[in-house]
C-alpha cells in the first residue's frame, strides 16, 4: 500500500493531459517515440520528457530496437494502486482528442507493414524530430551564403552575435549599441574582421550621416525604445535611396512583468502599427507580419518587417 507521498506523486502523473494521452496509447500498443510524436502531433522533446516522467513513475517501460526506442505500459511493475487508478481514469474519460489518437494509432501501426527510412517516417514533421547536425543555426549559416550585402548597419548589435553571421557577406559592417560594455564584447568577438566598425550610440540619434548604409538591421531592438517611431525614422535617414531595412520585434503582448525582466520598455507592436510607423518614415513596406511563435509559455510571437527606401521622393 503506497504512503501519502507516493499517492500524491502518482496523482500528479495522471494530472497532465499529455501523459494521460500517452498512457492510453501505450496501454493498447507498443509504440516508438517517432510514432507517438506523429500520432499526438506534439514536438518530440515534449513527448520524450513526458515518457521519462512515466518511466520514472514505473508506468511505462522502453526497449531499444535499432535507432528507435519503443515504449509500452509496464504491466509487471505498475503496481496495483497505479493499475486501479489508471482503470478509473481510462473508464471515466471520453475525449475527442484521445479518440483521434486511437485512430491515428491504427494508421501508424498500418505503416509498419511497409518499412520506412527515417526521412520517410518523419515526413511532414521533420521540424519536430532530432537529427544529428540539423539545427536552425546550421540551416541559417548555410542560407546566409547566398547573401551579398554592401554597407550594413546593425542597430542594437549587442555583443555581435548576429553581426558575426553576416560578416563574410558584407562590404562593411557597423555595430551600434548604446552600451560601451557590449560594444567591447562585440569588438572581441569580431576582431578578426578588418571591415567591421564599432560605435557607441543611441538608435534615436544614430551617429552617421544621411544615406550612409545600403542595409540596416533592427533585430529585437524596438522593444527597448520609448520612441519607436523616432528610432525607425533614424534608420530610414541613414539608408541610401533603394536601401533596405530588416526589422524583427515582439508582437504586442500582455506579459509586461516577464518582458520587464529583460529591460523591455514597451509591450511589442501589432503588424499594423509597425507598418504605419515604417510608412510614416518614408519607407515602402514589402512585408510586415507575424513570422514565428515560441512553443514555450507564454508563447511570445514575433513580427518581421522588410521595407525599402524609395529611390525618388
Amino acid at each position: 500500500m503506497p504512503d501519502l507521498t507516493q499517492t500524491i506523486d502518482l496523482l500528479s502523473v495522471f494530472a497532465d493531459p499529455t501523459r494521460v494521452r500517452l498512457v492510453a496509447l501505450l496501454d493498447r500498443s507498443e509504440l516508438s517515440v517517432a510514432e507517438l510524436t506523429r500520432i499526438t502531433d506534439l514536438p518530440q522533446p515534449r513527448v520524450s520528457t513526458h515518457l521519462r516522467r512515466l518511466k520514472d513513475a514505473g508506468l511505462v517501460r522502453d526497449r531499444r530496437d535499432g535507432s528507435s526506442n519503443f515504449y509500452s505500459v509496464d504491466v509487471d511493475n505498475m503496481g496495483e494502486s497505479a493499475r486501479s487508478l489508471w482503470k478509473l481514469v481510462d473508464a471515466g474519460v471520453e475525449d475527442e482528442l484521445m479518440a483521434q489518437d486511437q485512430r491515428r494509432r491504427e494508421a501508424a501501426l498500418a505503416l509498419r507493414e511497409t518499412p520506412l527510412r527515417w526521412p520517410d517516417e518523419v515526413a511532414g514533421q521533420m521540424e519536430r524530430h532530432y537529427s544529428p547536425g540539423r539545427t536552425w543555426e546550421a540551416a541559417a549559416r548555410g542560407l546566409l551564403g547566398f547573401l551579398r550585402l554592401g554597407r550594413v548597419l546593425d542597430i542594437g548589435s549587442g555583443d555581435g552575435v548576429n553581426a558575426e553571421l553576416i560578416a563574410n557577406q558584407v562590404e562593411s559592417l557597423t555595430c551600434l549599441d548604446i552600451s560601451e560594455r557590449v560594444i567591447a564584447a562585440a569588438r572581441r568577438r569580431l576582431e578578426r574582421f578588418s571591415h567591421v566598425d564599432f560605435r557607441v550610440g543611441d538608435m534615436h540619434d544614430i551617429p552617421a550621416a544621411d544615406h550612409s548604409f545600403d542595409a540596416v538591421l533592427s533585430l529585437h531592438v524596438l522593444t527597448y525604445s520609448r520612441e519607436p517611431a523616432k528610432a525607425i525614422r533614424e534608420a530610414a535617414r541613414v539608408l541610401v535611396p533603394g536601401g533596405s531595412l530588416a526589422l524583427v520585434t515582439l508582437a504586442a503582448h500582455t506579459h509586461t512583468k516577464i518582458a520587464a525582466a529583460y529591460d523591455h520598455v514597451n509591450d511589442g507592436f501589432s503588424p499594423s502599427s509597425l507598418a504605419a510607423m515604417l510608412v510614416a518614415a518614408g519607407l515602402h513596406v514589402q512585408r510586415c507580419a507575424p513570422s514565428s511563435r515560441e512553443r514555450r509559455k507564454p508563447n511570445f510571437e514575433v513580427v518581421t518587417a522588410f521595407a525599402t527606401k524609395p529611390t525618388a521622393p
